[in-house]
């Protein structure tokens, strides 16, 4: 046996080209805690292949599989004051604000945007958990009062996809009013006769249950999504008393009348599409005549790439 061609050669060339795996490739299931595949994660819209847990997505991701083609428009949306109230805890408030920024590449925790869903014009938002726990702050009353304003304006549905931690305490009682606010906004689509339609998402809880997110015409939710207003811990070391199985969760509220709707994301768009055009009073679409989403599978590896500076494929032969 030749030790230096048998071994060592290989050896060294198998250093010198291995290639790094980028960390983003691969995605733990919070659930099971199956080791998921970036692409066939996202192509199977963020759900786990292996318990149907439904794991965050971004509103960008959300509207490129809810809108046709993955084409929409953004709705502009009035900034507000920065720091009205100059608020500061371990962190400063503009601080706090650069960070997220910086790890969402949004401008905040809310995403308008107008498009076609099969071919029907609508208006959506959509909110952003990983901003922080895309809490409800005066940019947010902000951006559902612009939803809605242009949904009336061209007559269309708006749809809201609602994801949160509650309201933002770094804008105290100025984030608490954006409740009374959205409430008005909602009223201008009620009485200019126009569709309401709320998607509940893991976790809508605080005010924004309190107001936006259950004063809808249709409420639908993704499955096992939390939603309540007070946490089932809160509530069990108040009352003292174990909760039923499933508390607050969306099958729990729609066995009790709270939902119309829980949904699972694959079948999201089109049971959209159905209950707008319903709702709108057109005629129903034949399913295989409506055009496709975004591709989103190769939205993943733009994430991947942009992420790492490299291709997101790897080369299995290697």
């Amino acid at each position: 046996m030749n030790w230096i061609s048998n071994y060592v050669r290989p050896k060294i060339n198998s250093l010198f080209s291995r290639r790094e795996v980028p960390e983003n490739l691969w995605t733990k299931c919070p659930e099971c805690g199956t080791m998921l595949f970036h692409r066939e994660l996202a192509e199977n819209l963020n759900v786990c292949s292996n318990c149907q847990h439904h794991m965050p997505m971004t509103p960008r991701e959300r509207f490129a599989t809810l809108f046709d083609g993955g084409i929409y428009t953004e709705v502009e949306v009035p900034a507000p004051v920065a720091d009205p109230l100059q608020f500061r805890d371990q962190k400063k408030y503009p601080d706090r604000m650069k960070a997220a920024q910086k790890a969402t590449g949004e401008k905040e925790a809310m995403l308008v945007a107008e498009g076609e869903i099969g071919r029907t014009p609508i208006v959506a938002a959509c909110q952003d958990f990983s901003f922080m726990a895309g809490s409800m702050g005066m940019y947010v009353g902000n951006a559902i009062i612009a939803a809605a304003e242009r949904a009336v304006k061209l007559k269309r549905p708006l749809i809201l996809f609602s994801a949160a931690g509650g309201a933002r305490m770094q804008e105290g009682i100025l984030s608490l009013m954006q409740m009374p606010r959205t409430t008005v906004a909602v009223e201008m689509l009620r009485e200019a006769g126009l569709p309401y339609i709320v998607v509940l998402t893991h976790p809508t809880t605080g005010g924004v249950t309190a107001s936006y997110a259950m004063l809808g015409d249709i409420h639908i939710a993704e499955p096992n999504a939390l939603i309540c207003f007070a946490g089932p811990r809160v509530i069990e070391q108040t009352i003292r008393e174990k909760l039923p199985e499933g508390f607050q969760r969306a099958e729990y509220l729609l066995d009790h009348g709270m939902l119309d709707r829980v949904i699972a994301r694959a079948q999201m768009r089109g049971e959209l599409i159905t209950i707008v055009r319903m709702l709108m009073g057109l005629t129903p679409v034949v399913a295989g005549d409506l055009p496709p989403p975004a591709d989103v599978a190769s939205l993943a590896d733009q994430r991947a790439t942009a992420a790492t500076g490299e291709p997101a494929e790897i080369d299995e032969t290697s």
